[in-house]
Formats: C-alpha cells, structure tokens, sequence
C-alpha cells in the first residue's frame, strides 16, 4: 500500500501548506471544475489508486455531517475529495489519521448543472471549485483567482450579495 503522509506541520511566519485534493481516478477530468487550478503552488493533486493511503491529521475535510467550518479552522490546510457523489465512499476509504471533519453552510446552492443518471446528487452538494472557494472563505483565507476559469462563477457568487 502506498501511505502518503501528509499531516499537518504548522509553517513559518503562520504560511499555509499546500491544500490536498484527492480524486477517485475515474474522475473525468473534462468536467472536474477543479482541473483549472492544478500546477496552483497552494494546491497539490493526488490520484487515489489502488493502495493509496492519505494520512490526513491536521487537515479539515469537508464532508456534510460536520459541524459548519469557520474562522477559527483558519490555521488548518484543507483536504477535498473530487469525485462523483456515488463513488464518494471509496475516497473516503483512502483517508487514514484524524481529519478534522467541517460542513459549509446549509444555505449555499451549486451553480454547476448536475445530472447524474445513476444516483441522487445531495442538495447541499457543491462543485468542488465552489466548495474550495467556500471553505477558503470561511478560513479568512485568499480566493484569489480560484474562480476565474469557472464558467458559472457570477451566477455562484450572485447568492453572496
């Protein structure tokens, strides 16, 4: 089994590791609302193989039972699961140690057009660059520049005025 580890090391002058995203390798990269923001210095991509294991204590992991995540999660770098809601389970097999576990607010609607013939996206879902920028916020963390490629960007941000 591959072990990355990865936990979470406090950085000089208070910087922030790089945030971790995880994909399931059946990920379709064409639609991954992420894809633009990877070669990011501030975001590092994994592929979760067969075998890979992501040692994630010191991390915050988005998943929807959690309490909300706020300012006070500011110090702690990110890890986010990318892959489709139903294949969702698998990833989360990968994740070893002690994430903190955070939700974002209930309030918050995608503006990625989901259609999934197979399963049942969750309301509360969001596209994974939007769930980024939300968490980031949240932090009192930068988002510059995470949105810019994101065709349904001002109708996303639209729900913040």
């Amino acid at each position: 089994m591959s072990q990355v580890s990865a936990g979470f090391s406090p950085q000089p002058g208070g910087a922030y590791q790089q945030d971790i995203v995880i994909r399931h390798p059946r990920e379709r990269k064409s639609k991954c609302s992420l894809q633009p923001l990877v070669g990011r210095p501030d975001l590092r991509f994994e592929t979760a193989r067969p075998g890979f294991l992501f040692d994630a204590t010191g991390y915050v992991q988005l998943h929807l039972d959690a309490p909300v995540l706020s300012s006070a999660d500011a110090g702690l770098p990110l890890l986010l699961l990318d892959s489709t809601w139903r294949l969702l389970p698998r990833l989360e097999a990968c994740v070893t140690g002690s994430p903190v576990l955070r939700s974002l607010p209930d309030s918050l609607v995608t503006a990625y057009p989901r259609v999934s013939k197979t399963s049942d996206d969750p309301a509360r879902g969001l596209a994974s660059v939007e769930a980024l920028y939300v968490a980031r916020r949240l932090q009192g963390r930068t988002t510059s520049g995470l949105l810019d490629q994101y065709y349904w960007k001002d109708d996303f941000l639209a729900q913040f005025d």
